[in-house]
């Protein structure tokens, strides 16, 4: 397996101008902002390792600051853009497993997946348990794998 590594100075140049500028606070108070680059490639961490966000190694922002983040990118469709300028369509599909997964934890472990739209409601996916008693997790594809970080 490919492990993931940050963004180099090239990806970087390519993708800061879809990231949408922090205003800085108006109170002098308070931590100053984390670093965008670093807050980016934490969230590329947990989007390639699959890992929980309270996982992150230290080297990047906290994970609450890189979760938040993330929230923003994604709901104003800014994540899917800038993985899409980097990775191309396996950068969509990345953001598309992460949406599933987003949409797993929110349904909770009742073994059924929400549907998508547009999808056929008349039979909802479901992942049987491995042992009885154990929750319903659904497949998890390796994306490290498949981009090996191409440009």
């Amino acid at each position: 397996m490919t492990p993931y590594r940050d963004l180099t100075d090239e990806e970087w140049l390519r993708v800061a101008p879809l990231i949408p500028e922090l205003r800085p606070r108006s109170e002098l108070r308070g931590r100053p902002l984390a670093n965008t680059r670093a807050v980016l490639n934490g969230v590329l961490w947990v989007m390639f390792s699959g890992a929980t966000w309270s996982a992150m190694p230290r080297k990047y922002p906290s994970y609450q600051t890189c979760h938040r983040r993330f929230k923003a990118w994604h709901q104003s469709g800014v994540l899917k853009r800038l993985l899409e300028q980097l990775f191309g369509v396996a950068g969509v599909d990345l953001c598309n497993s992460m949406e599933a997964r987003m949409r797993v934890h929110v349904a909770g472990h009742t073994g059924e997946l929400p549907a998508a739209e547009g999808a056929d409601t008349a039979a909802p996916v479901t992942y049987a348990p491995a042992a009885p008693g154990t929750p319903a997790v659904a497949p998890v594809f390796n994306y490290a794998r498949a981009f090996k970080h191409a440009a």
